[in-house]
């Protein structure tokens, strides 16, 4: 049975119009996070989706001139042990904002309803308490004043599968594939019925989910990243004026002679012969 295939949509955006509003946009995002710190906001943005539906291209283009000591990315490995017995919710509490920060999500709270729920890594009970919880969970981040954004990237599957054959071939991407994402390849139609019903329980006026369609990577960034700024009332804080001061003259300091440290080879050197 075939796959159901996104709609034909507008082409490939150009790169030069792409780039040109790339930075504009990320000009936005360093107001943004200097409002964010200044004001002691809080911010979160979930990245959920299919593999290869590029949420990993899209965070680096977010974070790519914000201040990493404001704006962090929470990637978490499997659970712990110790992490397995503990409220499934309590270990990315740990890593949600304080005053004056941004966190972003490379996958969260939802590899239960995602991943969990289609490998059975996680029992029926425990899918369905997460349903339950989840809404009542994000409802209390909410009250007490967290701005939570959640975006799920969808791809084709035709275009996942064109993704996941570039990374088998790119060494530097390799690192990208697992067994796991190979799975999803056969597991289509359960991860979309998973999605289907996360969706249903989850989807609420507090916290909704925002739909990225990205077959498109550029355009999928620059969809994401407007969104965002435009669900946010910041203001642009003007920082305070810098001005250079002047070299003070010469108390006759000479640097000691190049024989007594270690440089780094001149690989560049090599590449001109």
């Amino acid at each position: 049975m075939a796959h159901k295939q996104h709609g034909i949509g507008p082409g490939k955006l150009p790169r030069s119009l792409y780039e040109r509003e790339l930075y504009r946009l990320q000009t936005e995002l360093v107001k943004l996070q200097e409002w964010v710190r200044t004001e002691g906001a809080r911010l979160v943005v979930v990245f959920e989706g299919r593999d290869a539906a590029g949420k990993g291209s899209t965070i680096k283009r977010v974070t790519q001139y914000l201040n990493p000591r404001v704006a962090r990315i929470v990637a978490l490995p499997r659970p712990t042990e110790r992490e397995r017995g503990q409220w499934y919710f309590q270990r990315y509490t740990e890593h949600l904002p304080a005053a004056g920060e941004i966190v972003l999500f490379d996958r969260s709270w939802y590899n239960r309803a995602g991943v969990e729920r289609v490998m059975r890594f996680c029992t029926p009970a425990e899918h369905q308490r997460f349903l339950r919880q989840c809404p009542v969970f994000e409802r209390m981040l909410v009250e007490d004043g967290i701005l939570l954004r959640k975006y799920w990237f969808s791809v084709s599957d035709e275009m996942q599968e064109q993704r996941f054959r570039r990374r088998l071939e790119d060494p530097t991407r390799r690192w990208k594939l697992s067994p796991m994402d190979l799975e999803s390849l056969t597991r289509w139609e359960e991860y979309s019925r998973a999605k289907d019903e996360m969706f249903v329980h989850t989807d609420i006026a507090e916290a909704p989910w925002y739909v990225v369609e990205s077959d498109d990577k550029r355009r999928a960034r620059l969809n994401m990243i407007a969104h965002l700024l435009s669900t946010v009332s910041y203001r642009d804080i003007t920082p305070p004026q810098l001005t250079l001061p002047p070299r003070p003259p010469a108390t006759g300091y000479q640097r000691p002679p190049r024989d007594l440290q270690t440089y780094v080879p001149d690989h560049a050197a090599d590449l001109e012969e």
